[in-house]
């Protein structure tokens, strides 16, 4: 019988990281910023403040129980449904998983709170860091990511620059391209002008496969996306969807979430109910749904429906 644990999800498919354990430190939408594209939807109220939103000794506690009783998974990454360095402890989730197991950390961040020294020194803890940057100005910052009023682009990017100066892990950057919004060449290369000059060892660019928080933010066709990677020094990756395939039990899930959908039309919050799974875990499944055609969205007031095509 599967456990049951409330800060622990997964392991999910991950497009980077295979099979991935979640750890989730903020109640939902706990974020700095409210993007335009998060698949989670709007961020009801931003915030900047830093502190221990979960139980730390509890999280830690699950993950004791995990890595003694399951243990499988490609990596452990801190992240979930807001942003995880608001949590003032995370740290030391990333030093409890380097002390007591072999699978790599990685910490998915928007970098936004790496312009203060103890996040910086807290988030060394990884074995990887994946940093976000999907605009290179402040007005372009407040179109994409939608900050917080007291935070400023230019803060972030020194952040970012001093973060990798420190950090003797793999940085890995995420650059989300919205049709109309970021992705001509010409913004593009200001991105990436940022980016070289960060210096990250791996870069990789997204759009939104999944159902985005707002309507006009459209995806980027596939041709372009290969095109505009080519602007990137190293050259960008396009990051693909995940296969259903590469484990029995996440192909199973997904069957069980089309076979509700075939009956009636559900939000993402009805089938995490339904279903007991964690919302980033079903928004996978539902972003893989609606890719191959299998499902559609129909937007009504402030919800997403999905229903079986």
């Amino acid at each position: 019988m599967k456990r049951t644990y409330k800060y622990l999800f997964g392991p999910v498919p991950s497009r980077r990281f295979k099979r991935s354990l979640g750890v989730d430190l903020t109640p939902f939408k706990t974020c700095s910023l409210d993007c335009i594209f998060c698949q989670l939807g709007r961020t009801p109220e931003k915030t900047i403040l830093r502190k221990e939103y979960v139980p730390i000794d509890e999280v830690i506690s699950e993950l004791e129980q995990w890595l003694a009783v399951d243990g499988q998974a490609d990596y452990i990454t801190l992240s979930g449904s807001g942003e995880p360095t608001l949590h003032s402890r995370f740290g030391e989730v990333l030093q409890y998983v380097r002390q007591h197991s072999d699978i790599p950390s990685v910490l998915l961040t928007n970098s936004t709170m790496l312009s203060q020294p103890e996040v910086r020194e807290a988030a060394c803890g990884a074995d990887i860091v994946k940093m976000s940057l999907s605009a290179w100005d402040q007005a372009s910052f407040e179109w994409v990511n939608r900050p917080h009023s007291q935070l400023q682009f230019d803060r972030l990017i020194q952040g970012q620059i001093d973060f990798r100066a420190q950090f003797k892990g793999k940085v890995w950057m995420e650059v989300f391209l919205l049709e109309a919004i970021n992705a001509t060449p010409d913004n593009v290369r200001k991105i990436a002008r940022l980016a070289k000059k960060i210096g990250p060892d791996r870069i990789q660019l997204n759009t939104a496969i999944r159902p985005p928080a707002e309507d006009f933010a459209s995806p980027v066709h596939t041709e372009q996306m290969n095109e505009l990677a080519r602007l990137f020094d190293p050259v960008a990756e396009v990051i693909a969807e995940y296969k259903t395939d590469c484990l029995t039990s996440i192909a199973a899930n997904q069957d069980r979430i089309f076979s509700m959908l075939q009956r009636r039309p559900c939000t993402a919050k009805e089938i995490t109910e339904v279903f007991g799974m964690h919302i980033n875990e079903v928004s996978k499944y539902l972003g893989n749904l609606v890719r191959t055609n299998q499902v559609r969205t129909e937007r009504k007031k402030t919800n997403i429906y999905y229903t079986a095509c």
